[in-house]
């Protein structure tokens, strides 16, 4: 019995042995599978753009800034005489054509000032017919060139008196030949120089108003810039000319275009940044001063 066993456990022992892998085999078994898994390579020039996510050239910078309006743009209704509201029925965002009335004021001040032209106006007429006669006479030698001179300075004093209280009314927008065919007008009206909407409207009824208060202001939308803030970094890659794509905040994912018109020459002392201006080419009735934008310059 004894020699029929001792086989058979040398026979098990020897196939457990051939049946286990070495260490060194199974190392060189992922040596070869990581060879076998080449690395792609990526290419680091190109990234998508953030604003019109087509693809860009890396580094391509990006500028934030506000809608704002040119100075011809944005009018500031005030007074060169001081007044009190009498009535108006204008409303904030309202649209106003240029040349109508905002309000009407009252102030005795501008009573007196109608009545000294018409009667400076009078008396300027009268004068002058005087002169002419004078200076007829003076010409014959049938009258003293004391009598003439005197005649003169009537005239051109009464004349220079009436001019001014006529420059005045214009500045206040009263227009002096009508004022000579309907007579005084007891209230002085406040009209658009420009045509916009109605913005910082500071009028109610009863409130006065002294000479130089502003009254409210009127926008014109139909020329929306931008004011992007760059800064010192970024400035050798900013041209006036160049081409610019911005998104609106609040206007989703669509994409405008306009053109660098100026860049600042005045470089900000507390973050180093430059004001960037730019026209848009498509304008749009939903812009508003103030609005927030992200813009990219586009370089061929």
């Amino acid at each position: 019995m004894k020699k029929i066993v001792l086989p058979l456990i040398a026979l098990c022992c020897a196939c457990g042995h051939t049946t286990t892998p070495t260490a060194p085999e199974t190392a060189q078994t992922l040596a070869d599978s990581t060879i076998s898994r080449p690395v792609q390579p990526q290419d680091s020039t190109l990234q998508a753009d953030a604003v019109s996510g087509a693809t860009a050239v890396a580094n391509q910078p990006s500028f934030n800034g506000t809608m704002v309006l040119p100075p011809e743009s944005r009018a500031t209704v005030t007074l060169t005489m001081d007044g009190t509201v009498r009535a108006t029925s204008l409303m904030p965002g309202a649209y106003v054509r240029r040349g109508d009335v905002l309000c009407t004021l009252e102030n005795p001040s501008f009573i007196d000032l109608q009545q000294t032209y018409l009667d400076s106006h009078a008396q300027t007429e009268f004068l002058r017919a005087e002169y002419l006669r004078q200076q007829t006479l003076a010409r014959e030698e049938a009258a003293s060139q004391k009598r003439f001179q005197q005649s003169k300075a009537d005239y051109f004093s009464m004349k220079s008196r009436m001019e001014g209280a006529a420059a005045q009314l214009m500045l206040l927008g009263v227009d002096t030949a009508a004022l000579l065919s309907s007579g005084i007008e007891p209230l002085m009206q406040v009209k658009a120089p420009i045509s916009g909407y109605v913005a910082d409207m500071q009028m109610n009824m009863g409130r006065h108003f002294s000479a130089g208060d502003p009254l409210c202001a009127i926008i014109d939308k139909s020329r929306t810039m931008l004011r992007l803030t760059a800064y010192e970094k970024d400035l050798d890659k900013i041209d006036a000319g160049d081409e610019v794509q911005f998104r609106v905040n609040g206007m989703g994912k669509r994409v405008f275009h306009g053109r660098v018109a100026s860049v600042s020459q005045q470089v900000d002392d507390t973050n180093r940044s430059v004001d960037v201006y730019v026209t848009i080419r498509e304008q749009e009735a939903r812009f508003r001063p103030g609005m927030y934008v992200t813009a990219r310059i586009i370089r061929k």
